[in-house]
C-alpha cells in the first residue's frame, strides 16, 4: 500500500485540477499564455497520476475498474466484481 501522505497529495492535486478546470480552458480559448503562468502548477490535469482506489498504487492501474492489477485480480477471484467470470478454453 502507497504512503498515506502520497495517496493525500494526489487527492489535493485532483481537487486543484477541478477546481482551475472552466478557468485554464478560458484562458486557453483566449490565449492568454501569461495568465496560465500565474496560475498554480498542480492545476494542470497533466500532472496528475492515476491511482489505485483501494491502495494508491501507480502502476498497473485499470481504468474501466478504477483500481490496480492486483486488487482486480484478488476482487475477481473472491467474486466481488459483477459480470466477470474466470476465462478457460
Amino acid at each position: 500500500m502507497a504512503k498515506l501522505s502520497i495517496i493525500a497529495r494526489d487527492s489535493k492535486k485532483a481537487r486543484l485540477v477541478a477546481r482551475y478546470k472552466a478557468k485554464r480552458q478560458a484562458l486557453k480559448a483566449a490565449g492568454d499564455w501569461a495568465g496560465l503562468d500565474k496560475l498554480p502548477r498542480s492545476s494542470s490535469a497533466v500532472r496528475l497520476h492515476n491511482r489505485c482506489k483501494l491502495t494508491g498504487r501507480p502502476r498497473g492501474y485499470m481504468g474501466k475498474f478504477g483500481i490496480c492489477r492486483n486488487q482486480f485480480r484478488q476482487m475477481a477471484h473472491e467474486g466481488k466484481i459483477p459480470g466477470l467470470t474466470k476465462a478457460s478454453w
